[in-house]
């Protein structure tokens, strides 16, 4: 369980989020407009920014954890991969999701290894583990960026705009992986695909002038999308089915 308590955050001055108090108990959806504050929640959850307020994890604040505490509770899979050591291959990449659980000083065990090959069987892309990171399309990188973390075994798994980049098909790909996921994590999904949100069937935190407004149910209802979007809407459907 994710706990907000006052959360605010800003950039440059500017207040992004304001008096954000949310309980989110398993699963959840963030949408909302450009530049509405999805990315920076998201970032705030992981204590990747800086923010004001409270944020606690299963009732620990999150300033009492170590990094290492912090990685196996959770992991932030960005839009696309943008850092990494051009030479690295994926089976190396994956593997470095395992750093919170090695010991200091010592190399990544059998288990760590074990470990990264099942994952990258699970997500069928074993036979890219030679493969460069950086030869890999779209698509591929974006499974590599979920192997990475779900090697890393975190509780709660927040993805940041996964499909932005990809073709109907690899989204997909994506959008069932990030489904069946579900099932043995907490996930958090940034997303301006309102098909991909429908599809995943969780509650829906839409933001919207520095604020949340919360749906357990009912967000898709054409009624709430045209209020909220300010366009017409025709009976949504998810499309990934």
């Amino acid at each position: 369980m994710i706990e907000l308590k006052n959360l605010r955050c800003e950039f440059d001055d500017k207040t992004i989020l304001e008096n954000i108090n949310l309980t989110i108990d398993k699963h959840l959806s963030i949408l909302g407009a450009n530049g509405s504050g999805k990315s920076t929640l998201a970032k705030a959850i992981c204590s990747l920014i800086e923010f004001h307020g409270e944020i606690f994890i299963d009732g620990k604040n999150i300033h009492s954890l170590s990094l290492k505490e912090k990685a196996k509770t959770l992991s932030y899979i960005p839009a696309k991969l943008e850092m990494y050591d051009t030479f690295i291959s994926v089976e190396e990449f994956v593997l470095l999701g395992r750093f919170a659980h090695k010991k200091s000083f010592f190399d990544y065990s059998t288990k760590d290894k074990n470990i990264t090959k099942q994952t990258l069987e699970f997500l069928k892309i074993d036979h890219l583990k030679k493969h460069r990171i950086d030869s890999l399309s779209s698509g591929e990188q974006q499974l590599a960026l979920i192997a990475q973390s779900l090697t890393q075994q975190s509780e709660i798994i927040i993805f940041d705009e996964p499909t932005a980049n990809l073709d109907p098909h690899n989204t997909k790909i994506i959008a069932e992986h990030i489904k069946g996921l579900k099932e043995y994590h907490s996930i958090i999904l940034i997303t301006h695909d309102i098909h991909l949100a429908s599809f995943l069937d969780s509650p829906v935190a839409f933001i919207k002038n520095k604020s949340i407004i919360y749906y357990e149910n009912e967000f898709f209802k054409d009624e709430n999308l045209e209020e909220l979007y300010g366009v017409k809407f025709n009976s949504l459907v998810a499309q990934y089915d």
